[in-house]
């Protein structure tokens, strides 16, 4: 009899235990999602940046262009404007207002 018992209190145990790891990998894990998608979105509203900021958010925007040179002079000029870039590489100029409705005097797009 005591036996079984101390077999059930030690199933029980095992069981509490990996309950209590599986809910601190969850946490953690959720915790990591957020940071990761806190460091996303941040420069991508208007005016969230500070200037130093700019070389690197542009650098990465103008990553996969053919044209960097003048991609990076007119991406660091719209931030220095705007303080602000858009997430990615391509795109997504809806979240930073300044940035997209700067126009060339032909109406064009002046910043990539």
């Amino acid at each position: 009899m005591a036996g079984k018992l101390s077999i059930v209190l030690f199933l029980l145990v095992v069981f509490l235990t990996q309950n209590q790891v599986s809910k601190a990998k969850e946490m953690l894990d959720e915790q990591m999602q957020r940071q990761r998608n806190s460091n996303q979105m941040y420069g991508v509203s208007q005016g969230s940046l500070h200037p130093q900021d700019c070389q690197p958010k542009c650098t990465y925007r103008c990553s996969k262009t053919s044209f960097k040179k003048p991609c990076m002079f007119f991406c660091q000029k719209c931030c220095a404007k705007c303080l602000c870039v858009p997430a990615g590489t391509y795109g997504n100029k809806q979240t930073c207002p300044c940035y997209n409705n700067w126009k060339t005097k032909r109406g064009g797009p002046k910043c990539p």
